[in-house]
C-alpha cells in the first residue's frame, strides 16, 4: 500500500506513531496509518491559526474558485480514491464512486454560494450593514461511515466562509482523508487545511484545544456529548450531527411490492451504517405479514461480498465493535420472543459479514427497536392506527429523519409533519443532498450542514454601524 502522511502547515510528515487501518472484508491489515501525538496536534492548530489572517483575507471569489480545484482534482483521481475507500470501509466499489461523485458535487455546490453584505439601515446620518466573518480555526472531525464525504461537507463551507481547518478522521478510515490531504497540498496554501489522523484520545485534545472557535463533528451521540463537554468552558461553536433511530410508517393503501424494495434500501443501503437509514418500520397489522415476506424475499436476493467483486450490493460491517453490537441486538431480540425472519448469521469466517437480517414479532422496548443498530438489521413492528404508529415514532430521545409511505403523498405529508424530526420524507427516504439542510432534533445533533445554512453555521454576524454626522 502507498505510505500516507500527515499534512501539516502544507507538509507531509510521518506520524509520531502507527496507526493499523483493517479492510473489514478480510479482517486483516490493510495499510498503516500516521498516529499523530499531541505535539503534532498543536502544531497542525498552530499552522491554521497562523494562515487564518491571510485566508480569510482572501476574496470570497478566489476562496470559491479554490474549491472548484480540489473538485478537478480529486475527479481526476476518483478511481484510485474509490477502491481505496472500498479497501477501508468495506462499501462496493460502485458506491464508493458515488461517494466520490456526491463530494466532488458538494464542492462545486458551495462554490456558487455567496455571503452578501445586508443594508440594515442608511440614510443621510447612519449606515449599518451587517456582515458575515468566519469564525477562525475549525475542529472537524469525522467518523468511519462516509469518511471522504463527510470530510468535504466540513472542509467545503469552512473554506468558502474564510475558516482555516484541522481535520480529524476516525481511526477505522484515516486513508482516504490523508490521500485528500495530499490533493489539498496541492490547491491550498499552507496551513489553511491540516490533516491528523490517529486515535480517539486525538478527538479530545482538538476539542479541548484552547484556539479552534469551532467543532464540527459527526459521529455517536455518546460521542456528541462529550464534544459539546468540551466546548462549553472556551464557548467554543458547535455542529453536532448525530445519530439516529429513523421510523418507516407505512399506510393502509401502499403498493406492498414497490414501497418494500424502497424501504429495504432505504435501511440497508451502506449495509445499515448510514445515520439517517431507516431503523424500524411501523406496519398497520392488516399489510404486516405482506410486507414482511416482501422484504424477505428481497433480502434472500441481495448479493452480499467484498467490496471489490463484480455485483456485489452490500459489504461487510466496517469494524469488528460494530459487527459485535449489530450480533448482540439480533440475538437480545431472539431472547424477548422476536422472530428472525431471514438472517441474522455471520456469512464468513474473514471479514465482518451479516447477512440482511429482517426481524418481525418485535415490538418497542427491545434493543433493536429502541436503539441504533447502524447496521444490516431491520425490525419491523405492527400497529393497529396511525395515531399509534406516530407517538411510538416519536418515543425516542432520537430526532434525525423519518419517511412516511403512502399511495396518497398529501395525507402522507399530513403525517410526516408529526415526526418529530430533522428531516421527514414521503415515499422515499435519503434524499440527501448539498443544498438541502440537513441535522436532527433531539439527541440527533445540534445545527445543520449543507446548503446557505450550513456555511452560515462556519460564521457569525458582525454589525457595523458608521454615523455620517
Amino acid at each position: 500500500m502507498t505510505d500516507f502522511r500527515l499534512l501539516i502547515n502544507g507538509k507531509l510528515v510521518e506520524g509520531a506513531g502507527i496507526l493499523d487501518v483493517i479492510n473489514p472484508a478480510t479482517g486483516r491489515r490493510l495499510a498503516a496509518a500516521p498516529r499523530a501525538d499531541r505535539a503534532q496536534m498543536d502544531q497542525a492548530v498552530a499552522a491554521a491559526k497562523a494562515a487564518f489572517p491571510g485566508w480569510s483575507s482572501t476574496p470570497l471569489r478566489d476562496r470559491a474558485g479554490l474549491l472548484i480545484k480540489l473538485a478537478e482534482a480529486l475527479e481526476a483521481e476518483q478511481g484510485e480514491f474509490a477502491r481505496l475507500l472500498t479497501e477501508e470501509q468495506g462499501k462496493p466499489l460502485p458506491d464508493s464512486l458515488g461517494e466520490i461523485a456526491y463530494s466532488i458535487a458538494t464542492l462545486r455546490y458551495f462554490a456558487t454560494l455567496d455571503l452578501p453584505l445586508e443594508v440594515l439601515k442608511e440614510d443621510s446620518s447612519r449606515k449599518v450593514v451587517r456582515q458575515r466573518r468566519p469564525l477562525g480555526v475549525v475542529a472537524a472531525i469525522t467518523p468511519w461511515n462516509f469518511p471522504l464525504m463527510l470530510a468535504v461537507w466540513k472542509i467545503a463551507p469552512a473554506l468558502l466562509a474564510g475558516n482555516t481547518v484541522v481535520i480529524k478522521p476516525s481511526p477505522y478510515t484515516p486513508l482516504t482523508t490523508l490521500k485528500l490531504g495530499e490533493i489539498l497540498r496541492s490547491v491550498v496554501p499552507p496551513g489553511v487545511v491540516n490533516v491528523v489522523s490517529g486515535g480517539n484520545e486525538l478527538g479530545g485534545w482538538m476539542t479541548g484545544h484552547p484556539v479552534p472557535r469551532k467543532i464540527s463533528f459527526t459521529g455517536s451521540v455518546a460521542t456528541g456529548k462529550k464534544v459539546a463537554i468540551a466546548a462549553a468552558p472556551d464557548l467554543k461553536r458547535v455542529t453536532l450531527e448525530l445519530g439516529g433511530n429513523d421510523a418507516a410508517i407505512v399506510l393502509g393503501d401502499v403498493d406492498v411490492k414497490s414501497t418494500a424494495q424502497k424501504i429495504f434500501w432505504g435501511a440497508f443501503e451502506n449495509s445499515g451504517q448510514i445515520c439517517s437509514a431507516i431503523k424500524r418500520v411501523y406496519v398497520p397489522e392488516n399489510l404486516y405479514q405482506n410486507v414482511v415476506n416482501e422484504l424477505v424475499e428481497i433480502a434472500k436476493t441481495v448479493k452480499v461480498g467484498n467490496g471489490l467483486e463484480a455485483g456485489t450490493q452490500l459489504g461487510p460491517l466496517n469494524n469488528k465493535m460494530q459487527y459485535d453490537k449489530v450480533r448482540e441486538m439480533v440475538d437480545d431480540a431472539r431472547k424477548h420472543g422476536a422472530k428472525v425472519a431471514t438472517g441474522g448469521q455471520q456469512l464468513s469466517a474473514k471479514g465482518y459479514f451479516i447477512a440482511p437480517t429482517i426481524v418481525s414479532e418485535i415490538s418497542d422496548g427491545t434493543r433493536l427497536v429502541d436503539e441504533e443498530q447502524f447496521g444490516p438489521a431491520l425490525p419491523v413492528i405492527s400497529y393497529r392506527n396511525v395515531e399509534d404508529a406516530v407517538e411510538r415514532a416519536n418515543a425516542t430521545p432520537y430526532g434525525l429523519s423519518g419517511s412516511v409511505w403512502s399511495a396518497n403523498p398529501e395525507k402522507a405529508a399530513e403525517v410526516a409533519r408529526q415526526l418529530d424530526c430533522g428531516t421527514a420524507w414521503v415515499n422515499q427516504h435519503l434524499a440527501i443532498a448539498p443544498n438541502l439542510p440537513f441535522g436532527g432534533a433531539k439527541w440527533s445533533g445540534i445545527g445543520v450542514e449543507n446548503g446557505p445554512w450550513g456555511l452560515l453555521g462556519f460564521t457569525e454576524i458582525q454589525v457595523v454601524n458608521v454615523a455620517r454626522a
